[in-house]
């Protein structure tokens, strides 16, 4: 996927670069507010890398590709930020997603977003695995290969680009892997295989550049050469039908060996490996799981055959929850809790499992219990809000996101969420004004112009809301009003 996602970089860089040639120097976008318009050069600033990533990542989202599960997303990104730590100086915030596709994939966009799937989480036996994968994915960005790869890029029209773009979202989606991959590549011609070959040597430099950083972590330097042997065994004979050339993660022999080699000149891991790594495994498990397989049932069998451990207990649990069986689920959770009292993942899913068994003050208990336990906890404050809002307490839900909102940046999930608190509450002002806030971050700016001016016209607004409302809006009718100027440039 990599390989056909610099391809289309490239291709929308060098062909609007051409386009912006003669535009006069734009003012830059509002702070938070998506870059609507196109790159001024063929080289990417830290700017144009983060505008492109969040461009696809907006795509991802509008086809609902990722996964929206704030635990899911906090241990992501709790795991990747320890990595972080050994990024350069002047390295990119990294933010990571879980996609919806059951490929053993993931893929580095440019700006720091790192997008893995799902089938990879479940392919991998310990979270030194998963690390490897993200720290090989994060080296694709801090060594700047995208940029590099867009450098080397002959121009191409907006209709290819157009046409990659499709295909890379079609990949995230279909769940074709490698042989997918290989027939669109295939069918581009010599201009894609010059691209793979030159990102064959991005792979080594990205495996080199990524044991560092696990080493440096603490975790496991040989997690990624075990992974990519387990990579191998799960292709199988499909792998001899796609010639290497066209393959983005070509394994072979030489590479494990190359990984084992570097690993060997590091000392053992330093850090202790996260209990929540098992939990997240299996949570994925069940929010992943199809609508016809019998998750709980499969769960039951493990257990029945002596599997006890952590994370297949809160697996069942989630299952249990999954078949609308939350008493059942609600027993198995408080005794893991009890046990694990440091585990954010069970207090927020045995507030959940009581609150759907209709025990809601038990509920609502246990929740506010974990928020002082782990205060701006993300998961743990919007299960805690949505359990007031089940309670009836739709005030007391908005002032724990608006706390949360103001404190930690939010997902768009989360924005929706705090304006539907807003409204539940009778506070139409700060309903329309975040649904506004929830519209730019999905780069509908016209549509979020109206929710602000509906903010505005909301009654009983305190001084204070009026003059951010209309900060806000002026923020955007500005942008809206500097993009059509660069377009009606670029026409004439």
């Amino acid at each position: 996927m990599r390989a056909l996602l610099l391809c289309f970089l490239a291709a929308l860089i060098t062909s609007t670069a051409v386009m912006a040639a003669e535009e006069p120097v734009s003012t830059p976008a509002p702070p938070d507010l998506p870059d609507m318009g196109s790159p001024a050069a063929a080289i990417l600033s830290g700017s144009d890398e983060y505008q492109l990533g969040a461009m696809v990542v907006h795509q991802l989202r509008d086809q609902n590709a990722i996964i929206e599960d704030p635990e899911v997303t906090e241990y992501l990104n709790a795991l990747g930020a320890k990595l972080a730590t050994q990024a350069p100086d002047g390295a990119p915030h990294f933010q990571f997603f879980a996609v919806r596709d059951e490929a053993i994939n993931a893929f580095a966009l440019p700006g720091g977003f790192i997008c893995i799937n799902y089938g990879l989480i479940l392919q991998t036996r310990n979270e030194s695995e998963l690390a490897s994968v993200m720290a090989h994915e994060m080296a694709h960005v801090t060594q700047h290969h995208i940029a590099r790869q867009i450098k080397a890029q002959s121009q191409q029209s907006m209709t290819a680009a157009a046409a990659m773009l499709a295909a890379i979202l079609l990949g995230a989606l279909g769940g074709g892997g490698q042989a997918v991959e290989g027939g669109i590549a295939a069918a581009q011609g010599m201009a894609v295989q010059q691209q793979i070959n030159f990102t064959r040597d991005n792979e080594a430099e990205a495996d080199r550049v990524g044991i560092g950083f696990l080493a440096g972590a603490g975790f496991d330097t040989r997690a990624m050469a075990n992974f990519f042997e387990t990579i191998g065994r799960t292709e199988g004979l499909a792998g001899t039908y796609i010639p290497a050339m066209l393959q983005d993660h070509p394994v072979t022999s030489v590479r494990i060996a190359e990984a084992r080699s570097r690993a060997a000149q590091f000392g053992p891991p330093k850090v202790k490996e996260s209990l929540s790594y098992a939990l997240i495994r299996e949570r994925i498990r069940v929010l992943t799981a199809p609508g016809d397989q019998d998750i709980e049932k499969m769960y039951a069998q493990k257990i029945a055959k002596g599997n006890n451990e952590l994370g297949t207990r809160y697996g069942e649990a989630l299952a249990l929850m999954a078949d609308n069986r939350p008493v059942e689920a609600e027993k198995i959770l408080d005794q893991l809790t009890e046990q694990h009292q440091g585990l954010t993942l069970l207090h927020a899913a045995l507030g959940q499992a009581q609150v759907k068994a209709g025990q809601t003050n038990d509920g609502v208990a246990s929740l506010h219990h974990a928020v002082e336990l782990f205060p701006r906890n993300v998961p743990v404050t919007i299960r805690y809000a949505e359990a007031l809002m089940k309670a009836g307490r739709p005030g007391d839900a908005h002032t724990v996101l608006l706390d949360l909102f103001n404190n930690v940046p939010p997902t768009p999930e989360q924005i929706r969420l705090t304006a539907l608190a807003a409204s539940a509450a009778g506070d139409a002002g700060d309903a329309y004004f975040y649904m506004g806030e929830y519209q730019i971050a999905g780069g509908d700016l016209p549509m979020a112009a109206q929710q602000l001016q509906l903010a505005l016209a909301a009654p009983n607004l305190t001084q204070v809301q009026r003059a951010r409302f209309q900060a806000r809006l002026d923020e955007v009718r500005e942008f809206l009003r500097n993009t059509r100027t660069r377009r009606v440039s670029n026409t004439q």
